[in-house]
Formats: structure tokens, C-alpha cells, sequence
């Protein structure tokens, strides 16, 4: 390379850097200011795959001041159709109106095709996205195992760095990742449905274990009866699990998305939970867990990046697919021979 060369493409860098450095402190004020806007232009610079996009998002994850106080992660599941979004809407007004600035991070079914999100949020939620104090920002799962964004963990970073002190984590439902979910929240709820058979048909005892508190939603009208039926069946599952290591008891509870029934007395035990994870130290010691499992994501990130960025590597991958595919390799020699050629 000749010298001048050499010269402008350092100036070319340099003039990069800087620019990246400019856009990251504007972008970086507008959140620390609380403004919606930058907040989500931040989540799609960090759910862009575009390289100049994740370098600017890498600068604002790292400037990010050290949170003077924590949100509360709450992450809310349930089968098909119990009503979360409606559930979600009700009881983040209530929130609100409580003083608290919520934001709800819903990570949608996703076009097997396309990625794209099948569902719209905001018009799911209509009067909640109306409140100032609300932010609410659909995800595509895409392919990301248990539906959730593989991004959600820095989205919710950046959620608390603008002043948000809850975070409503809307997964798609009951699958057998949820356990992702689990993994990046404080409190996981857990929303069932009464009068539909067997209560307990479909369910799997692990999930039920990672739930801290059962809620039978559409406790209302002329399903009040049922579900409080199903809040017995449900209470006499959970009492024969084994004793959990932070001492916490889930409970079961009927409440009413639609009408707000039982809303209040969730609240109250989602803040007796806090306060008692933080008395015995197991809060603390779940968000050092959460910082090794955010790690691990992004080191399977990382690694996954480099290797598809390689072109020579990438032919080679796509060569073997072909293989795979007309039946001349098994997947493990397949997988053996990508990694022992250079």
C-alpha cells in the first residue's frame, strides 16, 4: 500500500470514529433524558446486524452510568390466547397511575419467512401506548430459541438507563425455552386459563416450577366460578414441589385483565417478593447470574458472527449443506470436516 494510501484511510478511520462517537453522546443524552425517541432508535441500532450499526451500539452500551437503582424485570408468559396483552395493558395503567414509568418490551411470533413481526403491539395496547410514561417496543423473536430477542437483555439495559422503573417482558407463550425468559427477569408470571378441561393438561411441571406467582386470568363473570376452581387445582400442584433455595412461596391468584379484578393484590405480591429477595440477597445474587448468561449470549453472538463473515469459511459451510442435502455426508462428518479444513 503506498503512503498517501496509507494516510487516507487512517484519516478515513479516524473521521469514522469520530462521527460514531458524536452520534453515540447525542444518542446517549436523549436517553438519559428519558426521550422515547432515542430509546427506540437505540433497540434497532443494537437488533441491527449492519457492522457500522453494532460498533455505535457497542459505544452506547458501554457509556451507559451504572443504574442508582435497579427496575423491577418482570417477565409475563402464558398458553395461547389467555389474554395477555389485554392483562399487560390493565396492568401497566395501574402502574402508572401508581407513579411508575413502565415500559414493555413484547417479543412476537415471527414470520418463519420473513422475521418480520406478525403481531402489532401498540395497536393491542392502544390506551396504555397513549401514556407518556409507557414505552412499548415490539420485537420479532425470529428464530431466537423460546421466542425471545436475543437483544431483549441490552433493550432492557437501555430501558433503565432512560429512568424506567418496571420492565414488563411479554414473551410469546408456554414453550419449552422459556426458561430464556426466566433468565433475564427478577419475577416470572405465569398466566393460565380456567374451564378449558384438564387445568393441568399440556403444562409442564418445569414451568410451573420457574413461575414465582400463578395468576388464572379471565376471573370474571361467569368464569369467576371456574377459576377459582383451577386456583385450587393449580395451589395443590405447586405445594409438592421441593422447597425453592431462596425461601420464596409462589401463590396462586384469580384476577381479571379485562376488568382489573386481582390486579392490586398481584402488586402486592410482586413487591413482597422484592423485598424479600433483597433481605436474603438471592436479587442480587440472580442479577450476578443474569451478567454470566448475558456473557454467554454474547460470546455465542460474537463467535457466530465471525464465522459467517468469513467468506472462505462460508463457502466451504454452504458446500457441505449441499452435501448434507443429497445425502454424501452425516451432519457430525459434516461438521467434523468444516472445522478441520482451513
Amino acid at each position: 500500500m503506498k503512503p498517501e494510501q496509507s494516510h487516507i484511510d487512517s484519516w478515513l478511520a479516524a473521521r469514522k470514529s469520530q462521527r460514531a462517537a458524536r452520534n453515540e453522546a447525542i444518542l446517549l443524552e436523549g436517553i438519559l433524558k428519558g426521550s422515547r425517541a432515542a430509546l427506540g432508535q437505540a433497540i434497532t441500532l443494537i437488533e441491527s446486524t449492519k457492522s457500522s450499526d453494532q460498533e455505535l451500539a457497542h459505544l452506547l452500551l458501554k457509556s451507559l452510568p451504572q443504574a442508582t437503582q435497579s427496575a423491577k424485570r418482570i417477565g409475563i408468559t402464558g398458553v395461547p390466547g389467555v389474554g395477555k396483552s389485554t392483562f399487560i395493558e390493565n396492568f401497566g395503567l395501574q402502574l402508572v397511575a401508581q407513579g411508575h414509568k413502565v415500559a414493555v418490551l413484547a417479543i412476537d411470533p415471527s414470520s418463519s419467512r420473513t422475521g418480520g413481526s406478525i403481531l402489532g403491539d401498540k395497536t393491542r395496547m392502544e390506551r396504555l401506548s397513549q401514556e407518556s410514561n409507557v414505552f412499548i417496543r415490539p420485537s420479532a423473536a425470529g428464530r431466537t430459541l423460546g421466542g425471545v430477542a436475543k437483544n431483549t437483555r441490552q433493550a432492557i439495559a437501555l430501558c433503565e438507563a432512560a429512568g424506567y422503573d418496571i420492565i414488563l417482558v411479554e414473551t410469546v407463550g408456554v414453550g419449552q425455552s422459556e426458561t430464556l425468559v426466566h433468565g433475564m427477569v427478577d419475577f416470572f408470571l405465569l398466566l393460565m386459563l380456567a374451564g378449558a378441561g384438564d387445568e393441568l393438561q399440556g403444562i409442564k411441571r418445569g414451568i410451573m416450577e420457574l413461575a414465582d406467582t400463578i395468576v388464572i386470568n379471565k376471573a370474571d363473570g361467569a368464569n369467576e366460578v371456574a377459576a377459582k376452581a383451577a386456583r385450587s387445582e393449580y395451589a395443590s400442584a405447586i405445594h409438592v414441589f421441593s422447597q425453592r433455595p431462596d425461601d420464596w412461596q409462589p401463590r396462586v391468584l384469580c384476577a381479571s385483565g379485562l376488568n382489573g379484578t386481582g390486579l392490586t393484590e398481584l402488586w402486592s405480591q410482586i413487591e413482597a417478593f422484592f423485598v424479600q429477595m433483597q433481605l436474603n440477597g438471592a436479587l442480587q445474587h440472580k442479577r450476578k447470574e443474569q451478567e454470566l448468561l448475558l456473557f454467554e449470549q454474547l460470546l455465542q453472538d460474537y463467535l457466530q458472527q465471525q464465522f459467517f463473515t468469513n467468506g472462505d469459511k462460508m463457502g466451504h459451510y454452504e458446500r457441505l449443506k449441499q452435501e448434507l442435502s443429497q445425502g454424501r455426508l452425516l451432519a457430525y462428518e459434516a461438521l467434523s470436516a468444516l472445522f478441520i479444513k482451513d
